[in-house]
């Protein structure tokens, strides 16, 4: 039982490289045309998705975006971040975990609010403004406190940066923040843990160290996980939950309108 989590890491791991494998053959022909970078030159401007602060100073606003993690990882792998401001407030805070800032992995303002991830196009998962917001950033900071694995990163299967998004959607279900299907490390509990709220805040989940369990909840539906691998059906914004693709389907971003 001591190797089980390592053994079924290793399977996992050889599951995921054959699926990557479709990916790289599908883009072998655009790759070759790209010219080579490394993450240190990779682009992280602004992708302008986010609205501007300071002319929208008197709204309070919170917003969760994701894209691609760097490299490899980007075919069936996202990471996620959270950036919010008060109102009156003219710049937003944003909160992601970042690995190789280890220990103190979780990072303010670590990039632009919706800057490129290292080359990635961020997309929108949760924009609310206005009314109740300020609220919801007092929980959304008191959640980035109580992370339990602010100096702990395993890319796989967890504690990683969709570990610390799906914690602050568990403790802010206001947020209806629902993480697609390949947000691999959101459903990381440990083995001490193995049941409780799901990463939306929305349902309920049973789950051993992220590599198998099931999710189901108004947000996200219900969703099964088989060594990191998820399949389900969203009910609340039909779309199948797929591993590589998250969802397929209708787009889900949370907001109050």
């Amino acid at each position: 039982m001591k190797n089980l989590p390592r053994l079924m890491r290793i399977l996992a791991t050889v599951c995921l490289a054959l699926a990557a494998q479709t990916g790289f053959a599908q883009g072998s022909s655009q790759a070759a045309e790209v010219p080579s970078r490394s993450w240190a030159t990779a682009p992280r401007h602004s992708a302008g998705i986010a609205p501007d602060p300071a002319q929208l100073a008197q709204l309070a606003i919170a917003q969760v975006y994701m894209a691609p993690t760097y490299g490899w990882r980007g075919f069936f792998a996202v990471h996620p971040w959270i950036i919010y401001k008060r109102q009156g407030e003219i710049t937003f805070t944003r909160y992601d975990v970042v690995g190789w800032r280890a220990p103190q992995v979780v990072q303010r303002n670590y990039a632009l609010p919706d800057g490129l991830w290292y080359g990635a196009t961020p997309e929108l998962l949760v924009d609310h403004r206005g009314e109740g917001v300020d609220a919801m950033i007092d929980a959304i900071e008191a959640a980035v406190a109580s992370y339990p694995f602010a100096d702990q990163y395993r890319s796989y299967p967890g504690p990683n940066s969709n570990t610390f998004l799906a914690h602050i959607g568990r403790q802010v279900p206001a947020l209806q923040l629902d993480l697609p299907a390949n947000a691999i490390g959101k459903d990381y509990r440990p083995l001490t843990s193995p049941v409780g709220v799901s990463p939306s805040g929305s349902g309920v989940q049973i789950s051993l160290l992220g590599l198998l369990g099931a999710s189901v909840g108004l947000q996200e539906g219900l969703e099964v996980n088989v060594l990191g691998l998820n399949f389900g059906l969203d009910f609340n914004t039909p779309a199948l939950r797929l591993p590589f693709w998250g969802r397929w389907g209708f787009k889900d971003v949370a907001s109050p309108g």
